[in-house]
């Protein structure tokens, strides 16, 4: 069954070819040209992954991804024609998996969307049995849950694969380029605060409970981060 891709711009041309190249990869492809109608097809579709246009009428970009961030955590995509770091840096906090700068290489578009896909294992197929507790902490590849002291924290797809891919390298030290590469999936040539700012999200959603963790995703100063038990 193929997946199917929400594509949500105002350009009709960057609507045209997004579409033409998806469709030759096998996609199944929707559209939507505002942000109103982006959330209406988000509820009655369910889309496997959403590309997600910054600057829409009626609602623009960063209120579309914040509304499906309230209840899914379907991929997002998100292509902005703006470069400033702020734009790019908020579209992750408000919980996008990754973006691209306008213009863009349909071909890299492409890749970016496998690679994402590729981490997220379709509905009702497990890819692990893999279970991991460490400390109150609990994270279970194949139901794509995350619980703190039995109480469930919801994640991103990529907030969860960043997450399972330290906790389950304990005690090691990543740099941002090979956690770009392992939990990206690509070699990525883009702004490393991407990292920054999916480790700081997953962070606050783990602190959100009164009691505090007795673990850790440290930040190693000068070379990167790792997931530690503390005492």
């Amino acid at each position: 069954m193929s997946n199917k891709i929400l594509v949500v711009d105002d350009e009709e041309r960057v609507i045209e070819i997004v579409e033409m190249y998806l469709k030759k990869e096998g996609f199944e492809i929707y559209t939507a040209a505002d942000g109103e109608e982006a959330v209406e097809k988000v509820k009655a579709l369910q889309p496997d992954l959403v590309v997600l246009d910054i600057m829409l009428p009626k609602m623009d970009g960063w209120d579309v991804c914040k509304e499906i961030r309230k209840n899914l955590s379907i991929p997002i995509l998100m292509l902005t024609a703006k470069g400033e770091e702020f734009d790019r840096v908020l579209g992750l906090e408000l919980g996008a998996d990754d973006y691209l700068t306008k213009p863009f290489s349909p071909r890299e578009l492409v890749a970016r969307i496998k690679a994402i896909l590729r981490r997220v294992p379709p509905e009702g197929k497990e890819e692990k049995d893999d279970v991991i507790e460490l400390a109150d902490l609990k994270i279970d590849y194949s139901s794509r849950e995350v619980s703190l002291n039995g109480e469930q924290i919801v994640l991103t797809p990529k907030e969860f694969e960043l997450l399972w891919y330290l906790a389950s390298h304990k005690d090691k030290v990543f740099t941002r380029e090979e956690l770009l590469k392992k939990v990206w999936s690509y070699e990525y040539y883009g702004d490393l605060r991407t990292v920054d700012t999916h480790i700081k999200r997953l962070r606050e959603k783990l602190l959100s409970q009164e009691k505090k963790p007795n673990f850790n995703v440290k930040t190693i100063w000068g070379v990167g981060y790792k997931f530690e038990v503390t005492d």
